[in-house]
């Protein structure tokens, strides 16, 4: 009995941790173009490429200061970070 407790865990935790380890990753990040707000600050888009074959959107603000994805408030101070967020969103 206590044998097969431990393996309905084990399995249980293998299936917990499985789509984990599927999560995209960047891959590679190309610089896209420089653009400006209505407002007149000026930003740069990249383009990161994914291990799951999607292409998403990263912007630099700041002088490349503050990094986000897209052009949300999902941002961060690091361009490696913020390329995994855009990797695992949607």
């Amino acid at each position: 009995m206590l044998k097969q407790v431990q393996i309905i865990l084990i399995a249980c935790a293998i299936g917990l941790l499985s789509p984990i380890s599927y999560a995209a990753k960047p891959t590679d990040i190309n610089y896209c173009k420089k653009g400006r707000t209505t407002f007149g600050k000026r930003y740069s888009t990249y383009i990161v490429r994914c291990s799951d074959g999607q292409k998403r959107e990263i912007t630099a603000w700041d002088e490349r200061q503050k990094w986000c994805v897209g052009q949300s408030d999902n941002c961060t101070n690091d361009q490696l970070k913020a390329a995994k967020k855009a990797c695992n969103s949607r």
